[in-house]
C-alpha cells in the first residue's frame, strides 16, 4: 500500500507543464467563441506584448549603396522606456564587419501609427513612420516609409514592410531608393524570437 502512495506522489500531473519549457506567446486575436465575421472590429496592436524580447535574424542583402552583399546575422532587443516610447538595439555582423542600430520607437495604439529614429553605426541616421494594420486572422503589417537622408553623397530612401505573421516570427521586407530612383529589393529577412526570455521587461 505504501508503494502505491508513494508511485502516486511521484506521478507527473496529467497536462502539467514542464518547469523549463517557457509558454509560447499567443495571438492579439481575441477567442471569439465563433468564426469571425467581415464586420468584427480588428483588436488594436500590443507592441510591449509583440515586441518586447530578443529577436534573432540572418538577412541575405545585395551589393548597393549601403554595403558588399553578403549574409547579415544579428539579433534585435526591442525594451520599454515609458509609455508609448520603446528603444530596439541591434547587434550584426555582415559582409562589411560589425555594426550596430540603434532605434527610438514611439507607437500610438489608438492611432495605428508607429515613428522610429534610427542611428546606424556604419555612419547614416533617419526617421520612418508607419501605418499599422491587420486582419481578423490576427495578423498585423506595418508599413515604414523614411525620410530621405544622405549617405556617400547619395540621397537614401528606405521602406520597410514588416509582416506580424504569428507570435514569434515577422518577415521584414526592404527595398531601397537612391538619388529618387524606384525602390529596390534589399532583401526579406525572418525574425524569430527567443523564448529564453524576456530582456525587453528588465
Amino acid at each position: 500500500m505504501a508503494t502505491l502512495v508513494i508511485a502516486a506522489q511521484l506521478a507527473p500531473v496529467a497536462g502539467a507543464q514542464p518547469q523549463d519549457k517557457p509558454q509560447l506567446p499567443k495571438s492579439q486575436m481575441p477567442d471569439l467563441g465563433r468564426p469571425t465575421r467581415p464586420n468584427d472590429e480588428q483588436p488594436l496592436f500590443n507592441f510591449d506584448e509583440y515586441f518586447l524580447g530578443k529577436w534573432t535574424f540572418e538577412w541575405d542583402v545585395p551589393e548597393g549603396i549601403l554595403g558588399p552583399s553578403g549574409a547579415i546575422k544579428g539579433s534585435v532587443v526591442y525594451k520599454r522606456i515609458d509609455g508609448p516610447f520603446f528603444l530596439a538595439d541591434t547587434t550584426a555582423t555582415g559582409p562589411g564587419g560589425a555594426f550596430t542600430v540603434k532605434e527610438t520607437i514611439a507607437y500610438r495604439k489608438e492611432g495605428k501609427t508607429v515613428a522610429r529614429w534610427l542611428t546606424d553605426s556604419r555612419g547614416f541616421s533617419y526617421q520612418q513612420l508607419a501605418a499599422v494594420g491587420g486582419d481578423l486572422g490576427g495578423y498585423f503589417n506595418i508599413y515604414y516609409e523614411s525620410t530621405p537622408f544622405t549617405f556617400k553623397g547619395k540621397t537614401i530612401r528606405i521602406k520597410n514592410g514588416m509582416r506580424l505573421v504569428s507570435p514569434i516570427r515577422y518577415r521584414n521586407q526592404a527595398s531601397v531608393s537612391v538619388d529618387g530612383g524606384p525602390f529596390v529589393n534589399y532583401g526579406n529577412p525572418w525574425f524569430e524570437k527567443d523564448l529564453g526570455g524576456n530582456p525587453g521587461r528588465q
